[in-house]
């Protein structure tokens, strides 16, 4: 069986975190999906935003999914 220690560096992230405060449930669950439909996810979209913004070489700014069509649209009228 895994000591205390050996389970805690198990479920270390690999990478350091990063938090943003202030996003609304509703915006976090529209990312998501607009993510999943460009076959991509929330961290490697804001790593190619954040890239773009602060003007790195060769940075571009990831590509959108298309819109949603009106039937599927989740948003009231």
């Amino acid at each position: 069986m895994a000591s205390e220690e050996e389970r805690r560096r198990q479920h270390r992230h690999r990478h350091k975190q990063r938090v943003l405060r202030g996003i609304p449930d509703d915006l976090v669950n529209d990312f998501d999906a607009a993510a999943h439909a460009a076959r991509s996810d929330r961290s490697r979209i804001t790593r190619q935003l954040w890239e773009w913004y602060a003007r790195r070489p060769g940075a571009e700014l990831p590509k959108r999914p298309a819109a949603p069509s009106i039937e599927s649209d989740n948003h009231p009228k």
